[in-house]
């Protein structure tokens, strides 16, 4: 194992924030998220920060009475798989990065954690904006201030002036990467990305097999923004871990993801979010780029590439680019409605499990959450209605536990 970052090594004598694990029995609807397993009349109970048991509630007997009956919904907290909690999804991308001071990114970061907790999402993969995320995940983990589990990325690592130069690791040459991927093993990623395109593919081969190669040395895996096929391909073949956005694919690509098991995680909601008028001007996107987003979104064509690639079995993981202009870290049930309206999960419940049990295994979580099993850390959401019927359901969320904590 890496040596731990600096900041492990402080001794803490209190945290600031400390909320108490509750024992507390929930009763209502219950998706374990365990295949498609739902108990109608079902109950959760959590104890020291795990998840007790799950069953339903006629076997409660007298413990019933001391139960809380929750009228909704109970599901495992969310995974937000592709997220930038340094960003605060009203400004310029770019201005954001080249002018926030770090105290802002810092501030904005913590905001997007309260958010995140409130719409259900207890795990956060904060791909990168700057190094925010490295003192985001230090203040949740010493107990400075309150959030969703976050695994980081630190900055994103990208050829000298490559795709978002201005918020990534800039690096040139094999050597050069190879020291930029330590840097973040340093400074306590749990994994490494890339950006491998843009208009154009970028890293030399040797930069490419490079940072692959010291991510996993280190024992990190790494990901990739990777966005039409041949940018696709490329990291596949050369060992990548998880792609990112995804796109285009052909036939050859698609086998090679399935060979080698590499999942994607989806990001759709930008261009939801902003083909939808009403809701795009409040944040001045102009009438041009509307359009072109509504056009985006009525053309599956151009999506036919993921579609294939989920319907022959690759593992698709749910993200939204939260951060990204429209899309706050609040943005849960568009992202969902258009991937089941697109085909890349087969329903609403498996919408569900692409943030939940499928996103576990794609961060190697899957035998500590991502199901309502017995034994599992008590990250427990309550939503009111019933998501398996509606989604926007997920947008109503009266209780959030992590770790049997409650936070919302």
């Amino acid at each position: 194992m890496p040596e731990p970052p600096a900041w492990r090594y402080q001794k803490l004598i209190r945290p600031l924030f400390d909320p108490a694990p509750e024992h507390v029995i929930l009763t209502g609807r219950v998706l374990t998220c365990l295949q498609d397993e739902v108990i109608e009349d079902g109950f959760v109970e959590i104890e020291a920060g795990k998840i007790k048991s799950v069953g339903r509630a006629g076997e409660l007997g007298t413990r019933a009475d001391d139960a809380v009956s929750t009228d909704g919904t109970i599901l495992p907290g969310l995974f937000n798989n592709h997220a930038h909690l340094a960003w605060d999804g009203i400004h310029d991308l770019a201005r954001q990065s080249m002018v926030d001071s770090p105290e802002i990114s810092a501030y904005k970061s913590a905001g997007n954690m309260l958010i995140s907790l409130r719409s259900g999402v207890t795990t956060v993969r904060d791909l990168g904006m700057n190094k925010a995320n490295i003192t985001a995940k230090q203040a949740v983990e010493q107990g400075i201030f309150p959030g969703p589990r976050l695994l980081i990325t630190g900055e994103a690592i990208i050829q000298t002036g490559g795709h978002t130069y201005w918020c990534c690791r800039e690096a040139s040459g094999a050597d050069e990467m190879r020291r930029a991927v330590r840097e973040q093993v340093r400074a306590g990623a749990d994994l490494i990305k890339i950006m491998a395109c843009h208009d154009t593919l970028e890293f030399t081969d040797a930069e490419l097999e490079a940072v692959i190669d010291e991510a996993h040395r280190n024992g990190l895996p790494i990901t990739a923004h990777a966005t039409y096929n041949d940018a696709i391909n490329r990291v596949a073949r050369f060992g990548i871990d998880c792609i990112e956005h995804g796109g285009s694919m052909r036939e050859e690509t698609i086998q090679l993801l399935l060979e080698k098991s590499i999942p994607i995680v989806t990001t759709f909601a930008p261009i939801v979010m902003q083909s939808q008028p009403e809701i795009a001007r409040k944040y001045n996107i102009p009438e041009w780029k509307i359009e072109e987003r509504q056009r985006a979104v009525a053309d599956k064509s151009r999506y036919q590439g993921l579609i294939d690639a989920a319907k022959a079995g690759v593992t698709i993981a749910f993200g939204t680019d939260a951060g990204s202009p429209v899309v706050g870290h609040d943005v849960i049930a568009p992202e969902m409605n258009f991937m089941v309206g697109l085909g890349v999960v087969p329903d609403n419940y498996g919408a569900i499990r692409s943030a939940t049990s499928v996103a576990a295994r794609l961060n190697r979580l899957e035998d500590t959450l991502g199901t309502l099993s017995e034994g599992k850390v008590a990250d427990v959401i309550v939503v009111e209605g019933n998501p398996l019927q509606d989604l926007d359901a997920l947008s109503n969320v009266r209780m959030t536990f992590k770790a049997g904590m409650r936070m919302v």
